[in-house]
């Protein structure tokens, strides 16, 4: 199978970089919550838009343009919308859709990962890099990644039929929605193994070897998510998914031909997935 996926965040470099201070012409992402700063038209705001006086963090550049993040506890005293990751991905080019993700992402983290875990004391900041330091026991502290898999299980069809595709709907998000089998991989666990551990434990199916795909930072799921996107076909193509209501409420097979309407976006690895499957790629 071959794969054609939307390209990367080309102009987008994530970094830490405080080599120089924000300038008027630099990227702006304010964060409030779970909610990020638009500015009039949907773009994202620049620093010389914003008072003076914020306490600014570099994310990385776009274009070779710095970006910097803040949080703000008083989100209303500043010009603009505030706005969810999902809302904005669905609307801005896939750069500045990555760019606001890792902003949501490191804010997070810094307002959570403040003291250290292991003798309390105050954490600071590691010159040139998104992580922190114990001043009082050494313990170090990056942004913890968090890697999930998808897998697009398909059967061949029945009867001369075309290819069959597993979508599930899931208990808990955007339940109305038909989606991939997915879960979060374990400490000491490969992608492969979290693949067929997830299908195994989800859907009581078994799979042949997975096939990596793509990947793709996702802000939804929680500060420093990514998700990795697999297909894979059943070894035993009569067998039919179980599903126990806690996870999932529903599973079924559909000919890619004939796919239900209720998808997930098209910005998500998810659909990327669903898509190449249907296309035949």
């Amino acid at each position: 199978m071959t794969f054609s996926a939307p390209t990367g965040p080309a102009g987008f470099v994530p970094g830490a970089d405080r080599g120089r201070p924000p300038v008027p012409g630099d990227l702006a992402l304010p964060v409030a919550g779970r909610k990020l700063l638009t500015a009039p038209g949907g773009h994202l705001p620049r620093v010389g838009d914003l008072p003076s006086g914020i306490d600014w963090v570099p994310v990385g550049t776009l274009d070779g343009v710095p970006a910097w993040a803040a949080e703000t506890a008083d989100p209303e005293s500043l010009p603009g919308r505030w706005r969810g990751w999902r809302g904005l991905a669905a609307e801005l080019p896939e750069p500045l859709a990555t760019l606001a993700g890792r902003a949501l992402a490191v804010v997070t983290w810094r307002r959570t990962h403040r003291w250290c875990g292991a003798c309390r004391a105050e954490l600071a900041d590691v010159p040139g890099e998104t992580a922190r330091r114990c001043p009082g026991c050494d313990l170090y502290v990056p942004l913890p990644l968090s890697v999930a898999v998808l897998v697009a299980i398909t059967r061949p069809g029945r009867a001369g039929g075309p290819d069959e595709l597993l979508l599930v709907r899931h208990a808990y998000g955007p339940t109305e929605l038909w989606a991939l089998v997915a879960g979060f991989v374990e400490a000491g666990e490969s992608l492969e193994a979290a693949a067929h551990r997830e299908v195994g434990e989800e859907v009581g199916l078994t799979i042949g070897r997975p096939a990596y795909v793509d990947s793709q930072p996702w802000a939804i799921s929680g500060p420093g998510t990514l998700l990795a996107g697999f297909t894979a076909t059943v070894t035993e193509p009569d067998a039919e998914p179980m599903v126990d209501g806690k996870e999932l409420t529903q599973a079924r097979w559909f000919p890619v031909n004939a796919l239900p309407a209720e998808l997930p976006p098209a910005y998500s690895i998810s659909r990327w997935l669903i898509d190449a499957v249907a296309a035949g790629r």
